[in-house]
């Protein structure tokens, strides 16, 4: 049988977490693998693996993933956002930072400095199968997906942050 690409992601989502553990990196599942961690299911396809970490940690998880197969793209600035691509699998690690206030916040780019919403890096570990993950905070993940239209003018809510959104939230009122 195939493996397809929902597999060979979670092969890279696995793979991450052993190297980054290894390497002392922290890093948070985001994205629509977030979601489907902290809901313990898969809910839908996904085009790439969407990861947080820390910008001061970027330079030694990109030469780290590249010793492993992976091509460090060109774009987005590398302040910003690191982009590899192995394969069909595509990673992206949006890159943190912390202000003098300790808030964290965008570590490069046109939105240096703004802050992230509170508690993003709270959502402790989501568990998908056998396989934990650090995730963001499934609030912050609302937020996040209910704010990028406003934050960046040019891109439009797409459906399947809309649905994202309405499962997170679904999640989220239901007694624990």
């Amino acid at each position: 049988m195939a493996v397809g690409i929902t597999e060979r992601q979670l092969e890279a989502i696995a793979e991450t977490l052993e190297l980054t553990q290894q390497l002392g990196v922290e890093v948070w599942l985001r994205g629509g693998w977030a979601m489907d961690f902290f809901l313990g299911e898969i809910t839908r396809d996904h085009v790439d693996v969407d990861w947080f970490a820390w910008s001061h940690e970027a330079a030694r998880l990109a030469a780290a993933l590249t010793d492993r197969g992976y091509t460090l793209l060109a774009d987005p600035p590398h302040d910003q956002q690191l982009d590899l691509v192995r394969a069909d699998v595509e990673l992206s690690f949006a890159l943190l930072a912390r202000d003098k206030q300790e808030r964290v916040v965008v570590a490069g780019g046109p939105w240096a400095g703004e802050p992230w919403p509170d508690g993003m890096l709270d959502g402790g570990l989501g568990q998908l199968g056998g396989l934990r993950c650090p995730i963001i905070e499934p609030g912050a993940q609302i937020e996040i997906k209910q704010m990028m239209p406003v934050w960046v003018p040019g891109r439009p809510r797409r459906a399947k942050d809309a649905a994202d959104i309405a499962r997170l939230a679904a999640a989220l009122s239901r007694p624990r």
